[in-house]
């Protein structure tokens, strides 16, 4: 059996650091481009994304302003990660989306059950969208 590798977008954004910040490690700005949330930026509070598929569980794992979020997504065991790096007066944005456990494996959800393959490459078509044209959207408009 193989484990399913790790989703990483990589991108520069021609938007100061802080800009980038409140884009991703707010509620408000995170519903600006990905999806509803009541996220608070909080080491190990817990919050809630409001999926197509419904409500998934959510905890922050690490917050080192303004440089990373990374927090637990749904029960399945996936972490998404947010790493800024300051560039002058551009932003280096990278996530990382991992944890997704065996190739094979079952992930029952609120949608459809599919394998961990099938949900990853999914998403990974999904995040080249999200980042690199609705965030890029509202940080660089």
């Amino acid at each position: 059996m193989s484990t399913v590798p790790e989703i990483r977008k990589q991108t520069v954004f021609q938007a100061p650091i802080e800009k980038v910040w409140q884009a991703v490690a707010t509620a408000e700005g995170i519903a600006s481009w990905f999806m509803e949330n009541d996220f608070t930026a909080e080491e190990g509070a817990t919050f809630t994304i409001h999926s197509p598929f419904g409500p998934s569980p959510c905890k922050v794992v690490t917050l080192d302003p303004p440089n990373e979020l990374t927090f637990t997504w749904g029960d399945a065991g996936w972490k998404v990660s947010f790493l800024l790096e300051e560039e002058e007066d551009k932003t280096s944005f990278t996530l990382i989306h991992g944890g997704w456990g065996q190739a094979d494996e079952i992930v029952p959800g609120p949608g459809p059950d599919k394998t961990n393959k099938d949900i990853r490459d999914t998403m990974d078509n999904g995040w080249d969208s999200i980042v690199y044209e609705a965030l890029r959207k509202v940080v660089e408009g």
